[in-house]
Order: structure tokens, then sequence, then C-alpha cells
């Protein structure tokens, strides 16, 4: 964490800000648009004229989920490694109980990605009936696209006093859960969400178990941290100069550099060698943001690097939906405009001037934000 009240003098409760009600939503609606739109856009995945609908359609999944996941993590004094767990219990929610392509085999069989179902089958899991290089690709897109890079983004526009602070009281949490719960429902229950598919008990029951298994790692009291103060404790006793944090952008390339590896090779290797990138990228990450000067360009950074990359292949990949050239070239270029957007803008707000505000209570050995 890299700023924040001094716990010896400011004894309030860390909810919401106490801030005009605009102010205090502003972030909440940026993040219910901005994550069903980094989750099914950024990429390519629909043309301009789907752009409105899709993310309309789907900001109270997607974009509940998000705020859901960073207020929990944000209350709890909790970091990144709590907001990854979270999201990946999402998206294993999400893919095995709510839309449950997960299980699915037929799931794009209706889309311009027909024919990725055979590179799919060659990785099912004997007895639970799915692909774990599906599984892969699906949770992995949740965790980085869907949840940690608007979140990333929100908190990177915000000052230093409110990014890790939460936006939202209890009532508005009830709000955002109402909201979050009937736009799943509403997934679940559509012919186009769900697809008439219904997984067997045995897949439900895994899939729930996932996801309490991964709900529960998130909220252990491992990844909680002291408040942070406002200036750094003495450094008498130091016997030896602290390792300074690289570049952000070498944070941003061991991202890139994970997603471009995950397609090595198709079958049980590409699956291996995906699952042990993301494991090497992900304690690389966790090491590098122990040293002094870690802040937040290199979370923006790394939280970005999936979208970037996302939005240069944009370019190459088809729409779910077959579309004319214009349409789809024109969605291309949107993703474009806005992902300069969100990642020059977030980087032009951290780079103007403040008070500097220096860490505390994070040793060498403390666990990563």
């Amino acid at each position: 964490m890299l700023t924040g009240p001094d716990p010896a003098t400011d004894e309030r409760p860390a909810t919401a800000d106490r801030l005009p009600l605009r102010r205090r939503l502003l972030p909440v609606l940026a993040l219910l648009l901005i994550a069903p739109w980094a989750a099914e856009c950024s990429w390519g995945g629909f043309a301009i004229d789907g752009f409105l609908p899709v993310v309309i359609g789907l900001a109270p999944m997607y974009g509940g989920a998000a705020i859901l996941i960073r207020e929990t993590a944000r209350r709890l004094g909790a970091g990144w490694p709590a907001i990854v767990l979270l999201a990946a219990a999402f998206g294993v929610l999400q893919a095995g109980l709510v839309d449950q392509s997960l299980f699915n085999p037929g799931y794009l069989d209706d889309t311009q990605y027909a024919d990725t179902r055979a590179a799919a089958e060659a990785t099912l899991v004997p007895g639970l009936g799915f692909s774990l290089r599906q599984a892969f690709d699906y949770v992995g897109n949740h965790i980085l696209l869907t949840i940690c890079a608007p979140i990333v983004f929100v908190e990177s526009f915000l000052g230093e006093q409110r990014r890790l602070r939460p936006w939202l009281g209890r009532p508005g949490l009830a709000v955002v859960a109402v909201v979050y719960l009937l736009g799943s429902l509403l997934i679940f229950s559509s012919p186009e969400g769900r697809k008439n598919f219904l997984a067997g008990p045995l897949q439900l029951t895994f899939a729930a178990v996932l996801v309490l298994a991964l709900v529960a790692a998130a909220l252990l009291p491992f990844w909680r941290h002291p408040r942070p103060r406002l200036t750094e404790p003495p450094s008498a006793g130091r016997t030896r100069r602290a390792r300074r944090a690289p570049h952000p952008l070498w944070a941003a390339a061991l991202i890139i550099l994970a997603r471009f590896g995950t397609d090595l090779t198709p079958g049980w290797a590409g699956v291996a060698i995906a699952l042990a990138l993301a494991a090497a990228v992900a304690a690389v990450i966790a090491y590098l943001s122990s040293r002094d000067g870690w802040g937040q360009r290199h979370v923006l950074a790394a939280g970005s690097a999936s979208v970037v990359s996302a939005a240069a292949f944009a370019y190459l990949v088809p729409p779910y939906s077959a579309a004319s050239p214009a349409a789809a070239l024109a969605g291309d270029i949107a993703v474009s405009v806005v992902t300069v957007a969100l990642v020059g803008g977030a980087w032009w707000r951290l780079a103007a001037p403040r008070p500097t505000m220096l860490r505390a209570g994070r040793g060498p050995r403390s666990r990563p934000e």
C-alpha cells in the first residue's frame, strides 16, 4: 500500500469517504462500466455497434462483481493477492455456475470461434467434462481483464487518500450485491447466456467447492496488513541499502510475456507451460512489489498490460458474431482509442505533482500489495 491516514491521528473507520455523493459514486460508476468493456470488448469480441448493448447488459454482473471484490479487499485492508484470488473465484463462478460455458462443449458453436472446440477437447479433465485449456483462458481473462485491470484504472485516477479506501457504505454495498445477483440471474435464465445448457450435479458441486475454497483463501488474515502511515519509520539500524524496484515497464513486460507464452503449444503440454509461466510471473511480481520504490505506477503498468496486449491483437481476431469489415475495423479502432485514453490518462494522473507519501511497515519480507 502506498498512502493513507495514520491510525494514530485518524480513528475514523475505513468506510466510504466523507465526500459529496456525486464524488463518491463516480469511481463506482466508472468501474461498473469499464469492467464489461474490458472483459468483452477490449480484445475485439464485438464490433462497434455491439459496444453499448454489451456494456449496459453486462455491467450489473461484471461491473457489480468488480465493485464487490474491490470493496471487500479494501475494507479488509488486503492487497492485490486477495483481489486476484477473489477474481479467480468470480471467474469460476461465472464460467462454472452462471453461464456454465466451462462445462458446455458447444458454448461457442454459434460464434466465429466454433473451430476452437477440437483444441479445447484435447485437454478434457476425466470425470468432470471440462477443458483445462478453456478453464485457464476463461478464469485467467476474468482475473486480468474483468476484475484487476478495471480496478487498477479507476484507482489510478484517484488521489492517494481515496485510492485504497472503500468507496461505499453498507447500504451501497447491499445495492451493488442485489444488482450483481439480478445481472447473474438474467444471464443464467437467458437463452443467449446459458444457452439452455445445464451442467451435471458433480460438475456444479466441483465449481461451487472451488469457488468457496478460493474465497476462503482470499479472506485469510495473511493477506492483510496494517494501515499505512504518512511517514517512513526511522532507518536506524539498517546495515545495507534496500534494493529498488525496477522501472514500471518491466512489470508490464512480464505480464505480456506470460500472455504470449500461454499459447506456445496446444494440448496438455501447452496447459503445463501456461500454468508454469503464470505462477512464475506472479511470484516475480510479488517479489518485486516488496522492494523500495514500488508504487501505483508499477501497479498500473502490470494491471494495464493485459488490456494493452488484448487491444493490440483485437485487429487479428474476429468478433463473436459475423460483422461487416467496416464495423469490425471501427470496433478495433475504438478499442485502441479507449485503451490509450485509459492507460494514458491514468499515467498522466499519477505523474501529476503531489506531496510525496512514503510507505511504512513494509520490510523486504513484507507481503505484496
